[in-house]
């Protein structure tokens, strides 16, 4: 089950910005509620503010950001001490910190503009003991399949990286040319789930100069508790 913590937002009155902080809506037992500090801040154009939230334990932690009028969006996740920002442009925007001994984390937002102002959660899964509860209770599977199919169609190569059969939902999947991220010609697809049993898949679409057919390509995938790399090259005749 995902815990969040959030808080309503309040108008803003520039050049003041509201950068609100979260309350928590409800909780189970078994585990104690984030507590996020604090509830409520005003800032000034330009500058920065932080924020943090405790936990009961160490944890993978997810800080998401609603802005009005738009669904919550996950800016990053913290796993094993290391963010993983979903769009890497917000490296600069946001800092991600975490406390060397206590299951305390903070997330700073830069450079603070109107469009910053909004609601920010932070949200982790964890384990619900009791058999009661065991419909509910959330699990983490790392994907089962992996595979990388490659396409050749005039002068151009795809490649499509199918992920499947893994739980939650929440998975970041990127491109690489040795070691550097690949953003222009890349499609990621949404997740759909893909059994019964609620597990997810999902696919991304890579499409290079047929030219480039022994370059070198992977495609990545960071889920809860696993990652790994994909190779994609090799099939093509010379």
């Amino acid at each position: 089950m995902r815990h969040w913590n959030r808080q309503p937002r309040e108008a803003v009155d520039a050049p003041f910005l509201d950068v609100l902080k979260a309350r928590l809506d409800g909780a189970l037992n078994m585990q104690s509620a984030p507590v996020q500090t604090p509830e409520l801040q005003t800032r000034v154009k330009g500058m920065s503010a932080s924020m943090s939230c405790r936990l009961g334990d160490k944890t993978v932690m997810h800080w998401y950001r609603q802005l009005p009028g738009e669904p919550p969006k996950r800016i990053l996740y913290v796993s094993g001490g290391t963010p993983v920002f979903d769009d890497s442009n917000d490296r600069n925007k946001f800092q991600a910190r975490n406390h060397p001994t206590e299951p305390v984390y903070g997330l700073t937002i830069n450079s603070l503009t109107p469009r910053d102002s909004g609601i920010y959660y932070c949200a982790y899964w964890f384990y619900q003991g009791t058999t009661a509860l065991v419909g509910y209770a959330p699990r983490v599977s790392p994907p089962a399949n992996t595979e990388i199919l490659q396409k050749k169609h005039g002068n151009q190569i795809m490649y499509v990286c199918i992920i499947e059969k893994f739980y939650p939902e929440l998975i970041r999947v990127t491109w690489t040319d040795e070691e550097k991220e690949i953003t222009d010609n890349v499609v990621k697809g949404d997740t759909w789930q893909s059994t019964k049993e609620d597990e997810y898949s999902i696919a991304s679409w890579l499409t290079v100069p047929a030219e480039n057919k022994d370059k070198k390509y992977y495609c990545k995938y960071e889920h809860e508790e696993k990652k790994d790399s994909l190779p994609a090259q090799g099939i093509f005749p010379h």
